[in-house]
């Protein structure tokens, strides 16, 4: 979605008083890349933009291993236990948890 037609989608949410006018300046700052936040969401659970995925980093103060989960947390919104519990399910029920955190232990930057 480019820029221009977040701004119109942001400002028909605030029309409709779907965003306060402290989260619809927050969501514009965001939009136009003014006080990135890296990574943390306040627009809404779960939301996750384009910036938002290219500044995913591994965490080097919340870590167990190699950082992925509390990334991914900050990410979208939701904590890091979260994120560890489903790595383990993955790998306890079909082995794809360990295999999907490895590849992004190594592909994903730290912060």
């Amino acid at each position: 979605m480019s820029m221009s037609n977040e701004l119109e989608r942001l400002a028909e949410l605030h029309r409709n008083g779907q965003l306060s006018d402290a989260e619809y300046a927050k969501a514009k700052a965001r939009v136009l890349g003014e006080g990135s936040d890296s990574g943390s969401n306040g627009d809404a659970p779960g939301y996750v933009s384009g910036a938002a995925v290219n500044s995913f980093r591994r965490s080097r103060s919340d870590r167990w291993l190699g950082g992925v989960c509390a990334g991914l947390g900050r990410l979208t919104g939701l904590e890091s236990w979260i994120w560890r519990l489903g790595f383990v399910l993955m790998a306890v029920c079909a082995g794809t948890g360990v295999l999907a955190y490895l590849l992004l232990w190594i592909f994903v930057p730290e912060e």
